[in-house]
């Protein structure tokens, strides 16, 4: 720990102090409410990394990937936080965004249900009732999940219930299935033990990149070197978090109200197994793969179908990202 401490001195040392006053307002919204994922925006944050750089950053709250997506789009935000499926499905109907940086490798994108409700699977999803909010990913996505796993995308409805009100709406029966990120995994089989049904889309063929930091097209074009600084401070955050989370676990505690620790520290054990692929240990953390971002767009076109078809590569780019930040997959659980 002392070499990573030195080297995160390092890197607040090397950044380019902005000139008093100076510091460019920045917003980043995020794909939710903040939570573990996120602990690394705040713990760079409270270290003065972005300060350093010339960056004056305001984390907002967000209210789903659709909405984060649009909103980076259509330059209402620099940056966000977006499912990186959705975000194509917003870019294809017109928004300016850009993806710089995987935070999920693998998709979080999750089913829950309780056994005694008469769902034991994909399968036993028609007719019956799935709560998530309007902006949800999964929500948006849903029509290539059903034709996944060969079910109507018509044959469910869905209950609009919020990020924090998923539990307690399958608690009371108020709907049969809910969806949320696998990193809040633990909190379902705390609540509902051996009863807990669930489905991560990988399990059916589906894993599309999952959460990534996104910016705005003509953003990126206007100001490379900030977005750069950026990119590379918040990859750095990461790495810093996946080595030691509790510092930055307290920044995110300092910051976000109403989250309980203990479910936060088992929620990054989940996200460190998220954050791991073959890329992001040998290529970069963050790394986007070309070849996976082909298949997204061919599942975001094969079941979702593209407004206005583009080319992929425009869609991503990894040259923001250092290569000597590694994923470490040592930190992680099995």
């Amino acid at each position: 720990m002392s070499g990573l401490r030195i080297a995160g001195l390092a890197l607040a040392l090397a950044l380019p102090v902005a000139p008093c006053g100076a510091a460019e307002a920045v917003n980043l919204i995020l794909n939710w409410t903040p939570t573990a994922d996120h602990s690394p925006f705040y713990y760079a944050k409270a270290q003065g990394w972005y300060e350093k750089a010339g960056i004056d950053l305001t984390i907002e709250v967000g209210k789903g990937s659709g909405v984060s997506s649009l909103k980076v789009g259509s330059g209402g935000s620099p940056f966000g936080i977006a499912d990186l499926a959705t975000m194509l499905v917003a870019k294809s109907k017109g928004a300016d965004a850009v993806a710089l940086m995987s935070i999920y490798a693998n998709t979080g994108q999750t089913f829950y249900w309780l056994k005694s409700y008469g769902v034991n699977g994909p399968k036993d999803f028609p007719n019956h009732k799935i709560g998530n909010p309007p902006g949800d990913a999964s929500r948006v996505m849903w029509p290539a999940f059903a034709k996944a796993a060969g079910i109507a995308p018509d044959a469910v409805s869905f209950v609009n219930v919020g990020p924090t009100a998923k539990i307690a709406a399958l608690k009371s029966h108020t709907v049969d299935i809910i969806s949320d990120f696998y990193n809040e995994h633990d909190l379902k089989v705390i609540e509902f033990g051996s009863d807990l049904g669930f489905v991560n889309w990988k399990d059916i063929g589906l894993n599309p990149y999952g959460n990534s930091l996104i910016v705005n097209g003509a953003y990126l074009e206007k100001n490379p070197k900030l977005v750069e600084a950026f990119v590379k401070i918040t990859q750095k955050a990461y790495a810093a978090c996946v080595a030691d989370v509790a510092p930055c676990l307290k920044a995110l505690l300092d910051q976000a109200s109403g989250l309980d620790k203990e479910n936060q520290q088992r929620q990054w054990e989940r996200i460190k197994f998220l954050m791991t692929d073959e890329f992001t240990t040998t290529k970069a953390l963050g790394w986007i793969d070309a070849e996976r971002m082909k298949k997204d767009y061919e599942l975001v076109q094969t079941y979702l179908g593209m407004e206005k078809p583009f080319d992929v590569n425009t869609a991503f780019s990894v040259k923001m990202l250092d290569t000597d930040v590694k994923m470490d997959a040592s930190k992680v659980k099995k």
